[in-house]
C-alpha cells in the first residue's frame, strides 16, 4: 500500500474499498488431519500482507488454496469481488494469481527477455512463417524492468548467470506487466544475500504501490515488519492474530505463534 492509500485508510477514506481477496471458513482436512480450521480474512489492493507462524501452523495450505493448488474442504474464496473455485495453479494464473517460491519458475538457459515473454512471444509472419518480433520483445523487457527498479547489464545473459534477487526481479515484473493482480511470496529471500534482500523488500512495495496485493510468508520477522501493512499469525491452522503491523511488536507476535495468547485469541473468536 502506498503512503497516499494507507493515509486516505486511515482517515476513513478507504474503508468502503471493496476486498480483493476474502476467505470465508476456509478448512482443509487431509484424512484426520485438519490443516486449516475455518480461516476467514480479507485484504486489498495496494495492501502487503505477512502470514506468520511455526512450521505445520498452515501457511503452505492455505497458500495452496489461494494459488489453485489444493481445493479447500469447506468455505469460500472471493477473489475481484466473485467467488471463485480454481481447478489448478493455471487457472489462478488465469484469474491474475501466482505464487512465487524460492526456486523460480524461469528457465535459466535461456535469456532474460525469452523468459520475460514466456509463452506470450511476439511474432509476425514472413512468407508465412512466424518469426519473433525480437527488437519489440527487448524494448517491452527493459521499459519493464526500469519502471520496477531493476538493473541488469545486458537483457542477453542467460538466467543461470544471473543473482538470486536478479531472477526474482524478472519473475516479479513480469507478472506485474502481464496484469497480475495478488502475488504470493513463499520465503522469497530465504537464500539471499542482505543486499539482495533489501532491494527484493524495496520491489515489493514497488509492486503494492501498483495496486497489486502481496501475500508474503517469511520465517524472519524483521523482513515482515519491513514491508508489510498488516501481519497475519497462524497457529494450528486457526488465525490467532489480524493486527496493523504498526500495531504490533515481534514480541507479541512471537506468542501468538507459539502459545498462551494465540489459544486465549482463537478461544475468544
Amino acid at each position: 500500500m502506498t503512503d497516499g492509500a494507507r493515509d486516505a485508510a486511515e482517515a476513513g477514506e478507504g474503508a468502503d474499498a471493496p476486498d480483493l481477496l476474502r476467505l470465508e471458513g476456509v478448512t482443509q482436512r487431509f484424512g484426520a488431519i485438519e490443516a486449516l480450521r475455518g480461516v476467514s480474512f480479507a485484504m486489498r489492493a495496494g495492501e502487503v500482507v505477512a502470514l506468520l507462524g511455526d512450521n505445520g501452523a498452515g501457511k503452505s495450505t492455505l497458500v495452496k488454496i489461494i494459488s489453485g493448488g489444493l481445493q479447500p474442504t469447506s468455505g469460500r474464496l472471493v477473489f475481484e469481488g466473485r467467488e471463485r473455485h480454481f481447478a489448478s495453479p493455471a487457472d489462478a494464473k488465469a484469474a491474475g494469481i501466482e505464487t512465487v517460491y524460492q526456486d523460480l519458475s524461469l528457465c535459466t538457459n535461456v535469456d532474460v527477455v525469452a523468459n520475460f515473454f514466456m509463452g506470450r512471444e511476439l511474432t509476425r509472419k514472413v512468407l508465412g512463417i512466424p518469426v519473433l518480433r525480437e527488437r519489440e520483445m527487448y524494448r517491452i523487457t527493459e521499459q519493464a524492468l526500469a519502471a520496477g527498479g531493476t538493473r541488469i547489464p545486458s537483457l542477453r545473459t542467460t538466467v543461470e548467470h544471473l543473482s538470486g534477487g536478479q531472477r526474482q526481479a524478472i519473475e516479479l515484473n513480469r507478472f506485474v506487466h502481464w496484469g497480475g493482480r495478488l502475488v504470493l511470496l513463499d520465503e522469497p529471500f530465504a537464500a539471499l544475500g542482505v543486499e539482495q534482500t533489501r532491494r527484493g523488500l524495496e520491489m515489493i512495495k514497488r509492486v503494492a504501490a501498483q495496486g497489486i496485493g502481496v501475500v508474503v510468508i517469511t520465517h524472519i520477522m524483521a523482513q515482515a515488519f519491513q514491508v508489510a501493512d498488516r501481519i497475519v499469525t497462524l497457529r494450528q491452522g486457526r488465525i490467532v492474530g489480524d493486527v496493523a503491523t504498526r500495531d504490533t511488536n515481534a514480541d507479541e507476535v512471537v506468542r501468538l505463534m507459539t502459545g498462551d495468547a494465540g489459544m486465549e485469541q482463537a478461544r475468544a473468536g
